[in-house]
């Protein structure tokens, strides 16, 4: 996905190392004989803020690069963002992507 993203010139994005679940609830495991249930399973959280009229472009390239068809592939949440403000120059919105 970050590849297909930045050869499109996308180069901007945020990656965290994250734990979560869905709908798979989790896996089962056995350590020392006992079984439990490992509920929060490691995840890749993308951040990629960009102008409104670049959304559904790189919504494509996610969908397109990041589908398995399996269970896990994950989810794109679009939500706007009410301001931009880059530290090192003043620059707001528009101008500080």
């Amino acid at each position: 996905v970050k590849d297909a993203l930045d050869a499109a010139g996308f180069e901007s994005i945020t990656v965290t190392d994250v734990k979560g679940r869905g709908k798979q609830k989790g896996v089962m495991q056995q350590w020392r004989g006992r079984k439990y249930c490992v509920d929060l399973l490691p995840k890749i959280k993308m951040e990629i803020v960009v102008h409104d009229e670049n959304v559904d472009k790189v919504v494509d390239i996610i969908m397109k690069t990041a589908a398995t068809g399996s269970i896990g592939d994950g989810k794109i949440f679009v939500y706007p963002v009410a301001k931009i403000i880059r530290i090192r120059t003043g620059e707001t919105d528009g101008d500080a992507l």
